[in-house]
């Protein structure tokens, strides 16, 4: 936060924060930490959505309410489907070399 002059032809300055009422000096320089604190607050927030993405019971910053747990759900239909593609695919293999294995009279 900035200084406050309360009498700029008696160097005198005021800081909000503190209240403290002092002569301005020109060898002193003071820079406000404010715009770098709210930036660090705007990463903060970003870094703890990354580090929700990974929990799929989380909420993420731009999901709309109620969201929490639709990557869990979606990653158990996903799995389901692709599961059973895999296991009808292995099957239909297993069939079909019965199938020839009969038919060559190994069997």
């Amino acid at each position: 936060m900035s200084m406050i002059h309360v009498a700029p032809e008696a160097h005198l300055v005021l800081d909000p924060l503190t209240s403290l009422l002092a002569e301005e000096r020109p060898d002193i320089i003071q820079y406000s930490m404010d715009p770098i604190l709210a930036k660090i607050d705007e990463l903060d927030k970003i870094a703890d959505d990354l580090v929700n993405s990974l929990a799929p019971d989380r909420p993420l910053m731009n999901s709309f309410p109620g969201r929490e747990n639709t990557s869990y759900i979606a990653g158990i239909y996903g799995n389901s489907f692709y599961g059973i593609i895999v296991g009808l695919g292995v099957a239909g293999l297993l069939l079909i070399v019965m199938y020839v294995l009969k038919t060559m009279g190994v069997m």
